[in-house]
């Protein structure tokens, strides 16, 4: 499965073995487990129903910033209430690699709907 769009792409390929998911945005790419991509999805979903939680309360203008950490993964959303971007720090529980993403506006919200929909299509 290959989501590839102007400013990023997706890619999930089983016969690559253990890194079988890609995402890459703008001039850098990552290459993820299974286990971590599934553990990236989960927290993109927390940190979407805490955005939720509060949109309604929030002006057009106001900016905010909302974070989750959950080992492997640190998470950032910062914004405002319908435009985004998010800021990752993973640090492998392995030791065997750590690194960062930045996913801007308006990239961050097509990625996050992309990833929930790639996963959600392999029940």
């Amino acid at each position: 499965m290959v989501k590839d769009q102007k400013r990023w792409r997706l890619l999930r390929d089983f016969k690559k073995g253990k890194f079988c998911f890609l995402i890459g945005v703008d001039n850098w790419s990552i290459e993820l487990q299974k286990s971590e991509f599934y553990s990236l999805y989960l927290l993109l979903l927390r940190i979407n129903e805490q955005l939720l939680v509060i949109k309604d309360q929030l002006m057009e203008e106001e900016s905010i910033t909302l974070e989750l950490e959950q080992l492997p993964w640190y998470i950032q959303l910062e914004g405002k209430k319908s435009e985004w971007s998010l800021r990752f720090v993973f640090e492998s529980q392995d030791q065997t690699r750590s690194f960062e993403m930045y996913w801007p506006i308006p990239i961050a919200q097509n990625l996050f709907y992309e990833i929930k929909n790639m996963w959600e299509s392999m029940d």
